[in-house]
């Protein structure tokens, strides 16, 4: 059964998209870098990630994100060469990505000249 778009609050596959500048600005950071360390607590499926301002926004983000479908969240994917020592408190380490979906919304971003600064 395929997606028809009309799934209550998810929004995920409709033709609109709404973002907010903290969303576009960490997808524009997968665009750069792409992957980026996320982490959890043992038992509690919350995303962490501790690089950029304050962690309960950006878990919340990364939830907002994840759930629109451009984002993945890979706790089974560690990264290799990054130095996790602010994740130390954080039993389940692993790594986030864009997904093709996101790809496609940042490269459309990117052509309409849409950029946060």
């Amino acid at each position: 059964m395929g997606c028809s778009g009309n799934c209550a609050g998810c929004a995920g596959c409709a033709r609109e998209l709404v973002l907010t500048r903290e969303e576009i600005g960490l997808l524009e950071e997968l665009g750069q870098i792409p992957f980026l360390p996320v982490a959890r607590k043992m038992g509690d499926l919350t995303p962490i990630y501790l690089e950029n301002g304050d962690p309960e926004q950006y878990s919340l983000i990364l939830q907002v994100l994840e759930k629109k479908g451009l984002i993945s969240l890979d706790f089974d994917k560690p990264l290799r060469g990054f130095d996790m020592t602010a994740y130390a408190s954080y039993p389940i380490q692993g790594s986030m990505s864009l997904t093709k979906r996101g790809q496609d919304v940042l490269d459309l971003l990117e052509r309409q000249g849409f950029h946060e600064e």
